[in-house]
């Protein structure tokens, strides 16, 4: 607010540079809480977790792409069963089909099924109350080795199982589940909760998995009520999580293998480690591209979580329902406090701003009008940032254009990350410089916290896990206030620099975590967020201006009204500067290619076959096979649902179509049971069938799996199929001739008539349907 006997400048500046070497010890603290530790050796005790020991185990299961019903699979999964086996324990294989309503044909109205070999070995405890159930995939998509995802997960889970045998046992049973299936319809996970008997009883189930090649293993998603569950991940290693993860990721659609178990009744966490995604699902996300420090994290917390979990009644843990607990990383301890206290922190922090805003009227500091003056311009950087940041973005894209098909970030998003967090601070400090001398400093400071202590309250209403982001800032920064107006001194310096601090430990790591977590294209919320703590420092930027203004530094001569060309010049220079240096350090060659989708398909009834492509921005590699507007494709292809693609002709293929015949057929009145077997003809990395939406289909079975009957029409795709064809059971209120829509797919354009392969620095997307080669066939029964 305002220090009165800081005015000299011989006096206020070292208080100015003492807050700032204050708050920079704050930051580098606050970004040290999610900094992931240094990866031990393969010498490491054997007690306790080595990255090195687990990274040998990466390379084993990332050798090439693996997915579901894959030889290569089948390498992994033996590879797997002997690894345990040498721990001394005694796997098996559950071999079931299973059904779960994501994946490629659910965009289409249908459902996904699959063969899945979930590999499961348990670790006996001394006297058991329950299980604690450690689950990651060892399955990849069909274009990347998997080395992050999951791998990551799968190598995790056999040096934490090596590491808990190495030591007493624990209380409690603990359950390694290596899923199958998870990339193509998470339906390991899904055979696991629904057919297994180890999950009868529920339990409590650490999901780990990975979604880029770095960063800290963040704790980004529990079951509701996880009061209990979150105090247990406080005893990890390094705990590093924020329940405004958890709220942002319970309203988006991303599903993993924790989904199916939170949805039958288990209670859990789910972790991963996230920055670096420009490799996720794509050819390069290799061993070699792991960040072991990442893994390290990942093994250290499951290892201190599981013996936490190991030796608690796992009775009480495994219910859920209750409050969900706030809390957020700090230097060495996750700081947390029960949902109860949620609106009354954000209600306090309201009043306190309140009170702070009465005694500084009361002072003289500030008018009622100035006061609402400032709240109505504050909301200038709050909008302008997160705007200009976004098209920052989109002048990059436009000077960079692939970059629109990279997954989350580009492969080096480091210095656009800085651009933005400058672009951002350098908004609230220009504008402060410009309405300091017209409105008053004390006046901007007290909107600012206003304005943090409103959305404290609006966030404790409808999303009560990020509500700290706010309130706590506010209300640390308006008691620093109440303090800095009441006293004189070195006092009020002390105040607003310990307010300041608050908020930077706060915000901080938060920032540093968002920018993963939504990439570059949504680099508004980090803009946001470094808004917020520009408002929560303004008035360390006001020790800091006087200072500024100066004879100290040379600036006697600038009136106050000028001083805002200086920031806004440097803030230009650095953020031009900061995107010049991410596109020459984040260029595209062979290691770190621009990213391209193409697949194949074709209609065996006519022998007409295109390319299809839903790249937003056609590549120019890409450009050489479609052409056009998006569009959706017609029902020669129906499982690839309403998404909107490019096309473009193609020439046909010498391939078998997929087989499809009737077993049995009978009527009864206006119902028709009808019995098909569905066969690849070649080798096939899925099936799928649909029937028109006019037809009523009233059950299904595929394999003796009920299977959801969705209207208009019915469809499903099953992954993995058996070499000897599915069984697919429909009762239809249908008594005339039926028309089904069969369409097999395989992996790899390469041999495709007019397939030029992609020259050097040009890649492949993660994308599920990329390289993918299809072939569709109509049959009427």
């Amino acid at each position: 607010m305002r220090a009165p006997a800081m005015t000299d400048p011989a006096r206020r500046a070292p208080a100015a540079l003492l807050a700032v070497a204050a708050l920079a010890l704050a930051g580098l603290a606050g970004l040290w809480a999610v900094e992931p530790p240094s990866a031990r050796p393969t010498s490491a005790p054997a007690t306790e977790f080595s990255a090195q020991r687990a990274f040998q185990q990466v390379e084993a299961i990332a050798t090439r792409p693996h997915p579901v019903g894959s030889p290569a699979q089948d390498a992994v999964r033996e590879h797997l069963i002997t690894t345990l086996r040498g721990l001394g324990l005694t796997p098996e294989v559950q071999d079931t089909v299973s059904i779960e309503g994501a994946g490629l044909s659910a965009s289409a109205g249908g459902s996904s099924l699959a063969r899945v070999r979930n590999v499961i070995a348990t670790i006996p405890g001394a006297g058991s109350t329950g299980r604690v159930f450690l689950v990651a995939h060892y399955d990849s998509v069909q274009v990347g080795p998997g080395g992050n995802d999951d791998a990551a997960g799968a190598s995790a889970i056999l040096e934490t199982a090596r590491a808990l045998l190495a030591a007493p046992r624990l209380r409690n049973d603990v359950v390694l589940v290596l899923t199958d299936g998870e990339e193509a319809c998470l339906c390991g996970a899904k055979a696991f909760v629904d057919q297994h008997p180890l999950a009868r009883d529920g339990g409590v189930v650490l999901n780990l998995e990975a979604r880029g090649s770095s960063g800290p293993a963040i704790m980004f998603e529990t079951s509701a009520g996880n009061g209990k569950l979150v105090e247990a991940y406080s005893h990890a290693a390094k705990p590093v999580g924020t329940s405004f993860a958890v709220e942002i990721y319970r309203i988006m659609t991303n599903d993993t293998d924790f989904t199916a178990f939170r949805k039958s009744g288990f209670a859990g966490l789910n972790a991963a480690y996230i920055d670096g995604a420009a490799v996720y699902h794509g050819p390069t996300d290799l061993p070699s591209a792991m960040d072991r420090d990442s893994l390290q994290h990942h093994g250290d917390n499951t290892l201190a979580v599981v013996r936490e979990l190991g030796g608690r009644d796992i009775a009480a843990l495994k219910v859920t329902g209750g409050e969900d607990a706030t809390y957020f990383p700090a230097p060495g301890l996750l700081v947390r406090y029960p949902g109860s206290l949620v609106r009354p922190i954000a209600v306090l922090a309201v009043l306190a701003v309140a009170a702070l805003a009465w005694l500084a009227r009361r002072r003289g500091l500030i008018t009622a009008r100035r006061a609402l003056g400032a709240g109505a311009l504050t909301l200038v950087p709050i909008v302008l940032a997160p705007v200009l940041a976004q098209v920052l973005w989109f002048l990059i894209t436009l000077i960079r254009p692939e970059y629109s098909a990279m997954p989350i970030d580009p492969y080096r998003p480091g210095f656009y990350r800085l651009a933005v967090v400058l672009l951002a601070a350098a908004v609230v400090i220009v504008w402060f410089a410009l309405l300091r001398r017209r409105l008053g400093p004390a006046a901007l400071a007290v909107a600012g916290l206003g304005w943090l202590a409103v959305l404290g309250a609006v966030l404790a209403a409808f999303v009560p896990g990020g509500s700290y982001l706010a309130a706590l800032p506010a209300l640390a920064g308006a008691v620093a206030g109440l303090i800095a107006v009441a006293t004189r001194g070195w006092l009020p310096v002390i105040a607003v620099t310990a307010g300041g601090a608050v908020a930077t430990l706060v915000l901080a790591p938060t920032i540093l975590m968002l920018f993963p977590a939504l990439g570059m294209g949504l680099g508004a919320a980090g803009a946001f967020l470094t808004v917020l703590l520009g408002l929560a420092l303004l008035p360390v930027i006001d020790l800091l201006h006087p200072v500024a203004a100066g004879g100290q530094f040379g600036l006697a001569a600038l009136r106050a009204r000028r001083l805002g060309a200086l920031p806004s010049l440097a803030a230009v220079v650095a953020v031009l500067l900061c995107a010049g240096a991410g596109l020459a350090t984040d260029r595209f060659d062979d290691d770190r290619p621009a990213l391209t989708q193409l697949m194949y398909a074709m209609d065996a009834d006519t022998g007409a076959a295109r390319w299809i492509s839903d790249e937003t921005d056609v590549q120019q590699w890409t450009g050489q096979y479609v052409s056009g507007d998006p569009h959706r494709i017609d029902d020669t292809m129906p499982a690839f649902g309403p998404e909107q693609v490019r096309t473009g002709d193609a020439q046909a293929a010498d391939l078998p179509a997929p087989q499809l015949t009737v077993e049995s057929d009978s009527r009864s009145g206006e119902t028709r049971s009808l019995t098909l077997r569905l066969r690849p003809q070649r080798q096939a990395r899925l099936v799928t069938l649909h029937v028109p939406g006019d037809v009523k289909v009233e059950s299904a079975t595929v394999e003796g799996r009920p299977v959801p009957v969705h209207t208009p029409g019915f469809g499903f795709a099953f992954h993995a199929p058996p070499a000897d064809g599915i069984e697919v059971e429909l009762t239809l209120r249908e008594a005339g001739p039926v028309r089904f829509r069969a369409m097999d797919a395989s992996d790899g354009l390469s041999g495709l008539p007019g397939f030029r392969p992609r020259p050097a620095g040009v890649g492949i997307v993660g994308s599920h349907t990329s390289e993918m080669l299809a072939v569709a066939k109509s049959y009427t029964f």
